[in-house]
């Protein structure tokens, strides 16, 4: 069996495009890898699209489950970690880790969270997780397996969402009611598409040698800056009409989002979104890191994020 790349996570958000993209970086690289993506079915449209990319087999697999052996049975010499941020990532997250250092895996890139949001006492819980996993890969004990992780901005998805349903529902019924935004009028914040971080995910599983990647922490942000009041122009652009009112700051919706986490996660969420407030998280201050913007420097706008949730 090839030496197998593998990707948890291959039909979520950032997943996806690591597939997508992984296949042409190889084959321009003359590497000879297998692609394996973990999906919770392979019947799911997406699960048989990307099982029709080059070099790519599809299988079903609950990534927490996996140990050592298996991944030793699937050659897996690198992969792609995308966790979940239940209460419990912690805890199946460096579980799959040890799993994967155990089974001699050489390199891993993971997907951490935004940079605001990493530390061991942030009010945002999966930022302490995510904090508390690059801590325990620092350690002498994971020497044997290099890593980096993605620290990642606000996804294009999770600001952006309620504006292009808004859209969608008014061209649906003509109804124009209230619009809710979880970001300020005036404040900027950097939104990065999922795809770009897949993309560069991709990149750094496609080098020869990752080395020089070994133990990096690199800040992604997304390709533009945008307001909560330039949110508004962008549903009245693609509307057509003008929106009502606005409610910025919006955070009740999170009640909703987050039914199946503890009672406390939606504050905690909602307290992360003072550094959103603030206009701490732009591509100026602390930009991607220098390392993305040469490799694999994020490209698709706020307004080009827009139209693909419209569709």
């Amino acid at each position: 069996m090839d030496p197998t790349i593998l990707v948890i996570g291959a039909t979520g958000n950032t997943g996806k495009n690591v597939l997508r993209t992984l296949p042409g970086l190889l084959a321009t690289a003359g590497s000879k890898y297998r692609i394996l993506g973990l999906t919770r079915s392979t019947s799911h449209p997406v699960s048989q699209e990307l099982a029709q990319l080059p070099g790519v087999e599809m299988v079903e697999k609950d990534w927490t489950r996996i140990d050592s052996a298996w991944l030793r049975d699937q050659n897996v010499v690198r992969a792609f970690v995308a966790p979940h941020n239940l209460a419990h990532q912690f805890y199946d997250e460096s579980t799959l880790l040890v799993a994967m250092l155990h089974a001699g895996v050489k390199y891993v890139v993971k997907v951490s969270t935004m940079l605001e949001f990493l530390g061991p006492a942030n009010p945002v819980f999966y930022g302490r997780a995510h904090w508390a996993i690059e801590e325990m890969l620092s350690q002498p004990e994971f020497d044997g397996m290099q890593w980096t992780s993605l620290r990642p901005n606000v996804f294009t998805s999770a600001f952006l969402y309620p504006a292009a349903h808004w859209v969608k529902n008014f061209r649906a019924t003509g109804e124009r009611g209230p619009l809710q935004l979880m970001v300020a009028a005036d404040a900027p914040v950097s939104l990065i598409d999922p795809d770009d971080v897949g993309r560069a995910g991709a990149a750094l599983l496609a080098l020869e040698d990752a080395s020089q990647h070994h133990k990096g922490r690199y800040v992604l942000r997304g390709a533009d800056d945008v307001t909560g009041n330039e949110i508004v122009k962008l549903v009245e652009e693609y509307s057509g009409t003008q929106v009502p009112h606005t409610e910025f700051k919006a955070t009740r919706m999170l009640d909703a989002m987050l039914g199946d986490y503890p009672a406390s996660a939606p504050a905690s969420i909602a307290a992360g979104c003072e550094f959103v407030w603030q206009g701490k998280c732009t591509t100026t201050g602390v930009p991607t890191a220098a390392e993305i913007a040469k490799l694999a420097p994020p490209q698709i706008t706020t307004k080009e994020a827009f139209e693909r949730l419209l569709k």
